[in-house]
């Protein structure tokens, strides 16, 4: 307990480091929320899911909290069901048969006119489809009549396809012709109370028909959408603990290996300590990017592979060089000679004698080599390398260039990402570069 305080206490002489080990603290908390709010099972078919999971989004909608930042307040999704006291439902009956009227009624009070709007029809019947006709109708008492239509169990209707609506709007697009005042150009919102009403013709007793509007705005969500409706929230969630589990595995895994194998080549020395560095001046020379990339693209591209790839390519680095050089200063000190005087054994000597005196210059390489295996894992991904199933902070970026989303103006869908890549390797970073004083006395005054 006393070291733990000790620690601490040093660690808060460094402002860089207090900030980066709450920065730290602060991802560790979203990476557990994002686990325990979205299984994994659940994130994956979520970012895989297309529009069955998604269908109720807009596409490549920004974050709400743009609209703080505008003069245009641009429109939120609004979607009105049966179920909605903004609806109202009427039966009559019409010979023999029933009809249905539904009437959707919303207040639209934004500045920018909606994305797309479609309506997505439920029915059930034994041979004849319940027969649809609709009607719009805006705040100055306009209506516009829609295409008749037959509809099956599932199905749905999008307004922009619709012909009818497209000869009497002509010089404007479907959305623009629904929300904008008559006659003033360019086209302007009328904002007001809307309607839509929906009549369905049922040819039989115990047919059904419900319908669900879905009236898509151009924000959505704290870190909006893609190109495919998906809310980037969950990759930005997820991302997190993809991140910071592939980077301190990656750290940890090869620091501490690399300790132990020049601890081993230190202490037997002769041929052991031999191969060891003519492998390490080996892999010294070898490109790892390029040897991912090849991974990648001709076995698999599974987060874990890669990740069991790194570490095996990064054992033998430069650090087994310098860990080499002090293990063959501590080989020397006077307590070793004591150990095995009175019969400690080789493993003992190594991981009892050698090792331990290492820790304080491993635990600030270990922080340090963090950011650079999280930027490692989010650059394969940014090259079409990562893993396709997990929704990571660099396939989003990937999915963004793909898109041409900084052309089109989608500046959102590549800086959240990219920002919380920076903020990552910052915090580690600062953490890092401060243990390092405090472990190594001579940098203290740096």
């Amino acid at each position: 307990m006393n070291t733990l305080k000790n620690a601490f206490r040093d660690i808060a002489q460094y402002p860089s480091a207090v900030v980066g080990l709450v920065i730290i603290v602060l991802l560790v908390a979203f990476a557990i929320y994002a686990v325990a709010t979205i299984p994994y099972n659940e994130a994956i078919r979520l970012w895989r899911g297309g529009e069955s999971v998604w269908g109720d989004y807009p596409r490549n909608a920004a974050p709400v909290w743009t609209n703080w930042f505008s003069a245009v307040k641009k429109p939120e999704t609004l979607i009105l069901t049966t179920d909605d006291e903004r609806v109202k439902k009427e039966i009559q009956t019409v010979g023999s048969n029933q009809e249905v009227i539904m009437h959707y009624v919303f207040d639209y009070q934004y500045d920018d006119f909606p994305q797309e709007l479609i309506i997505f029809f439920t029915s059930t019947y034994d041979v004849k489809q319940p027969h649809i006709s609709m009607k719009w109708i805006t705040p100055d008492g306009r209506e516009l009549r829609m295409s008749q239509m037959s509809v099956r169990r599932s199905d749905q209707y999008r307004f922009e396809l619709d012909e009818r609506l497209k000869r009497r709007i002509k010089d404007m697009t479907i959305t623009q012709g629904l929300f904008a005042q008559p006659d003033i150009l360019p086209p302007t919102v009328l904002k007001g109370q809307y309607e839509l009403q929906i009549s369905a013709l049922l040819f039989e007793p115990n047919a059904e028909v419900d319908a669900k509007l879905v009236i898509y705005g151009k924000v959505h969500g704290l870190a909006g959408t893609d190109h495919i409706r998906r809310d980037l929230m969950v990759a930005m969630l997820w991302g997190a603990p993809i991140a910071l589990a592939f980077g301190i595995l990656a750290a940890l895994g090869t620091s501490v290996l690399s300790m132990i194998i020049a601890a081993t080549g230190a202490w037997f020395g002769g041929a052991v300590d031999e191969i060891i560095q003519r492998v390490t001046e080996v892999n010294l020379v070898l490109p790892v990017l390029p040897i991912l990339i090849m991974i990648g693209t001709l076995y698999s591209r599974s987060i874990w592979i890669i990740l069991g790839a790194v570490v095996a390519l990064s054992i033998f680095s430069s650090s087994i060089k310098t860990f080499r050089a002090i293990f063959m200063q501590i080989k020397e000190a006077p307590y070793i000679e004591a150990a095995r005087s009175y019969g400690a054994g080789n493993v003992r000597i190594i991981f009892n004698y050698l090792i331990p005196r290492l820790i304080p210059v491993l635990i600030p390489g270990f922080v340090i080599g963090i950011p650079s295996y999280v930027f490692l894992e989010a650059s394969l991904a940014v090259l079409g390398l990562g893993d396709p199933v997990l929704p990571t902070w660099g396939k989003v970026i990937n999915d963004a260039q793909a898109q041409g989303a900084l052309f089109n103006g989608y500046y959102y869908w590549v800086l959240e990402p990219a920002v919380l890549l920076m903020i990552t390797g910052l915090a580690f970073s600062m953490l890092g570069f401060a243990l390092d004083r405090i472990f190594n006395p001579r940098l203290r005054g740096v």
